[in-house]
């Protein structure tokens, strides 16, 4: 039987079905950079526009594009697409350069590692992100709390691929060519909430960001948990 390796190192055989895609959010459902984010993206946004970054538009659920667009109005500076292309290679390079930082002061939420091990001994269940942040990014600050080996990124998306979560939630799908009724995303803001709703993905939402347990039920995720900690319980969740 063929053996096929994914990007994360994970092997399945060729033509083996996936029952199951998880799809991440990545900032506040599987990291706390602590900080350390803003200020990569302040070095990021200076060195493409000359100009120190004086405030930074809403990053809540928002996309890398989303949030450079309306940070460059904030500062009264055009946007294009060149632009977003050369800050996304600015911003994933400032992430490599400092990503021993990154890892001494930030962390992996709680329960994550263990969640994404415990789903990964599942052979049926494929992990993959969905995520506004630049590709480059996102592989970094996976690596620098040890989460990147359970997932495949080669069918994630990303930053790059949309500037709204619906179309990332299709980029993902398309990309692992799973069906939507055999996805679920899990993800702290309303905005996960509705990329994944808008798709007829199932959703459970997780309280670790900004964004209160009330208000995810409220925006319409299918379960609403506290944090990642109870292992036994975010698996029959996630693989009913």
């Amino acid at each position: 039987m063929v053996r096929v390796t994914n990007g994360a190192g994970i092997q399945r055989s060729e033509g083996e079905a996936v029952s199951l895609l998880v799809l991440w959010d990545i900032d506040h459902t599987l990291v706390d950079t602590r900080g350390v984010g803003r200020e990569l993206w302040a070095e990021a946004f200076e060195e493409v526009t000359g100009q120190p970054m004086r405030e930074q538009a809403k990053i809540d659920g928002s996309t890398e594009p989303v949030i450079l667009r309306e940070t460059l109005e904030l500062h009264g500076l055009p946007d294009n697409r060149a632009l977003f292309e050369e800050f996304a290679q600015a911003l994933g390079a400032a992430h490599v350069r400092r990503a021993a930082e990154l890892r001494e002061r930030g962390h992996a939420l709680p329960g994550a590692p263990l969640l994404l091990a415990a789903l990964a001994a599942h052979r049926e269940v494929t992990q993959t992100v969905m995520t506004g942040n630049v590709r480059a990014a996102a592989e970094v600050k996976l690596m620098a709390f040890g989460l990147d080996q359970h997932i495949d990124l080669t069918i994630g998306a990303f930053g790059e691929d949309a500037d709204e979560r619906p179309q990332l939630v299709r980029t993902a799908l398309q990309r692992a060519q799973v069906p939507s009724e055999d996805a679920v995303l899990v993800g702290d803001t309303p905005y996960d909430v509705a990329g994944g709703l808008s798709c007829g993905v199932r959703v459970i939402g997780v309280a670790t960001g900004r964004t209160s347990a009330s208000d995810l039920r409220a925006a319409g995720a299918t379960e609403v948990v506290e944090d990642l900690t109870d292992t036994g319980r975010m698996l029959k969740l996630l693989m009913r």
